[in-house]
């Protein structure tokens, strides 16, 4: 029975994942959940989710992408475990190129700092958790160790 229990929390943790990006990313294209602040970016199409997340048009239709993806890996047990891990690895990445003043806008083409930063450190510490963690949890399961 834990076997199956873990094998739908991999399932239902990418389908979760799935929708909110699809959801945020959905979001970032309603002219009345972004505010464009007094001193907008040159990047095409920017301004705050929610008044609190920096996004522009390649960030929201990256999002709707990812969504999509986290959608159709719910299909399979293996689709969510690549898609949870792929989730923590990008979203890894993200975080720590937010950090840096050189790479925080993804060279101009796309904003990862601020409150971004905080968002994909948590997104890839799920992802990690149910694509790298959980999944040793189901490849021991039933081996017993031999004395």
């Amino acid at each position: 029975m834990e076997k199956n229990s873990n094998h739908m929390q991999i399932r239902y943790c990418g389908l979760g994942l799935g929708i909110l990006f699809l959801l945020i990313g959905l979001a970032g294209f309603v002219p009345g959940f972004v505010s464009t602040p007094a001193d907008a970016s040159p990047i095409q199409g920017y301004g705050k989710l929610f008044g609190l997340f920096p996004t522009n048009y390649l960030h929201n239709a990256l999002g709707i992408v990812f969504g999509i993806l986290g959608i159709t890996a719910f299909t399979s047990l293996t689709g969510s475990i690549v898609f949870n891990q792929v989730i923590a690895l990008v979203y890894t990445a993200h975080a720590l190129l937010g950090l840096l003043p050189l790479t925080n806008t993804l060279f101009g083409i796309m904003p990862l700092y601020g409150n971004n930063v905080w968002f994909s450190a948590l997104n890839a510490a799920i992802g990690f958790y149910f694509g790298f963690v959980k999944t040793r949890d189901i490849r021991n399961f039933g081996t017993t160790a031999r004395v």
